[in-house]
């Protein structure tokens, strides 16, 4: 099936997963990718961790028989994400520590979670898709 992507950045994130949850009970899956940015002088993300689950990720999601919404949100920079007041960092409802992280939203909350180290093995990614 289609994957259903959306981008936010930190200036936009509080606008656009508004949008997100409003639209979450229309889909089957609701995934969010918390991700580093792209550096703008290699079009390369700054964390080789996202590189690496990235396009494993993307491979599952395509993979999937249910309609995936996908939230890509984008932490910022590298010293911007190395921030300790990193609006994505403190923002109490995703407690987020490295990136990438992929959570599934349901129910208007987190329901599974896969954090840096293992956002790119692919059976956990099939089971939080899944949710079983």
């Amino acid at each position: 099936m289609p994957v259903k992507i959306v981008d936010a950045t930190i200036s936009n994130f509080d606008e656009v997963f508004e949008k997100f949850r409003s639209e979450a009970l229309t889909n089957k899956v609701n995934l969010i990718l918390f991700l580093a940015d792209n550096d703008p002088f290699t079009s390369l993300s700054w964390c080789p961790d996202c590189v690496r689950a990235e396009p494993v990720i993307y491979k599952k999601l395509e993979a999937s028989t249910d309609e995936v919404a996908l939230l890509r949100a984008y932490v910022g920079d590298r010293p911007t994400w190395r921030n300790a007041h990193n609006p994505l960092r403190t923002d109490s409802r995703f407690k987020l520590k490295g990136v990438p992280t992929l959570v599934r939203w349901e129910n208007d909350a987190i329901s599974g979670r896969l954090e840096d180290h293992e956002a790119h093995v692919e059976h956990k990614i099939d089971t939080l898709v899944t949710g079983k």
